[in-house]
């Protein structure tokens, strides 16, 4: 009976213990001596044995219990007290780790501009002191070509604008000066105030000394307004070099932020101008201009011929991307490079051209600005008339303004920005 009974404990302990504890206590109720009966046959367990029993059987049972435990697989759907709680606080980590991983993306993105900006940065004063320190070894070495003062002590500007003359166009510097480009003291005054440098860029004639050269000197001492190439001699064909010279001279002379070339048959406004290459001011290698790709003219006698047209190829091949001659700019960087490298900077037959080669194979970022290539009334009428003033307008058929000294004044009147513009540009 006592066997059964245990049996029946050990299994009852892995599925009902209450029950399995009441089948102890009936076991241990039938082991009492009955009055009634006769004692049983055989030899009786005593006491103790059937206590020791009972304990072993009630440790077997809580260790099979334990290992049915172990081997029986978690439930999902009834987990309670610890096993809730571990659940939750799982989801509140997922919940923590997928908002931190929403809001990385932002937090990558700003550090990634910041990095960039820094980089940019980084990029323009590495590339300005380079180039510093090579204009200042060319100069030492006698490579600029021109006498200037250390760069140390050169006066700064925002931009320095290098207007293209030649001895017989004096009435079209009068036209210019009769309309966009400030007399005397608002000459000098806007380059005080506004870091705008405006001079006319002229060389020397094949007679130094002769009737040519002493009529601009003359009219240099009554305007302050030339910068004379020392090394060059005007010539037609001789305008890359020109533009070369220009360049080595405007580096030497001022420490600009740009340096612009135009042509005395354009028409500009100075304020827009400065204003359009205030946006370009964080860029080291910058090269702005109307950019076009114009054909390839291999026929002798025809205008903008190009005797080394062989070098672009088969015949009606077109130039590579440049900036159209009338007007363009560079900034410090590039003109620098162009002032240290102009005993080896190749000339073509056209000024245009010849820059955009020098510049072609160089990391630059070539900027085609609309802005600088408006066409004459109605073109750059309309557009002052719907806010877009023009940074510059000529006529393309005339490479400049037809008839520049008649329409200039009648141009200024329809297309200009007003006088106060210049002065009120908060960019420069």
């Amino acid at each position: 009976m006592i066997t059964r009974h245990l049996r029946r404990f050990g299994s009852l302990m892995c599925s009902d213990p209450p029950r399995a504890h009441e089948l102890l206590d009936d076991a241990l109720t039938e082991r009492q001596p009955q009055p009634d009966k006769k004692a049983p046959r055989g030899t009786p367990m005593s006491g103790k044995a059937v206590v020791m029993l009972c304990a072993t059987s009630f440790f077997v049972g809580l260790l099979l219990s334990g290992r049915m435990a172990l081997l029986a697989p978690p439930s999902s759907e009834t987990s309670t007290g610890h096993g809730s709680g571990i659940a939750l606080f799982a989801d509140d980590c997922d919940q923590s780790r997928r908002k931190l991983e929403e809001g990385k993306p932002n937090d990558i993105m700003k550090e990634v501009s910041r990095t960039h900006q820094a980089i940019q940065s980084l990029d323009k004063s590495v590339s300005s002191l380079e180039m510093e320190l090579a204009v200042e070894r060319a100069r030492q070495n006698g490579g600029l070509g021109v006498s200037a003062p250390s760069r140390g002590r050169l006066p700064k500007a925002f931009v320095v604008v290098g207007i293209n003359t030649a001895f017989s166009s004096k009435r079209r510097r009068d036209s210019l000066r009769d309309t966009w480009v400030p007399r005397g003291e608002r000459l000098r005054r806007l380059e005080k105030d506004k870091g705008v440098v405006v001079r006319f860029v002229i060389g020397h004639s094949a007679t130094p000394g002769g009737a040519l050269d002493r009529a601009v000197d003359a009219e240099a001492a009554a305007t302050g307004d030339f910068l004379r190439l020392a090394d060059h001699v005007e010539g037609y064909h001789e305008l890359s070099g020109k533009t070369r010279a220009y360049f080595a001279a405007a580096v030497a002379t001022w420490d600009a932020e740009f340096y612009v070339k135009v042509d005395d048959d354009v028409h500009v406004n100075l304020g827009m101008l400065a204003a359009r290459l205030a946006k370009y001011r964080d860029r080291p290698r910058v090269y702005v201009g109307c950019m076009k790709s114009g054909p390839v003219l291999s026929q002798k006698g025809v205008k903008y011929y190009e005797p080394e047209y062989w070098k672009f190829g088969d015949e009606g091949n077109k130039y590579f991307r440049h900036a159209t001659g009338q007007i363009y700019a560079v900034s410090r960087d590039l003109a620098s490079y162009i002032s240290i490298n102009q005993p080896i900077l190749h000339r073509f037959a056209n000024e245009d051209v010849s820059l955009g080669a020098w510049l072609i194979g160089l990391e630059v970022e070539h900027v085609d600005d609309r802005s600088l290539c408006c066409a004459t009334p109605p073109d750059c009428e309309w557009k002052k008339q719907a806010g877009n003033v023009c940074a510059a307008s000529f006529d393309w058929s005339c490479s400049g303004i037809c008839k520049s000294v008649d329409r200039m004044r009648a141009i200024h009147s329809a297309c200009g920005e007003g006088d106060g513009a210049v002065w009120s540009a908060a960019a420069i």
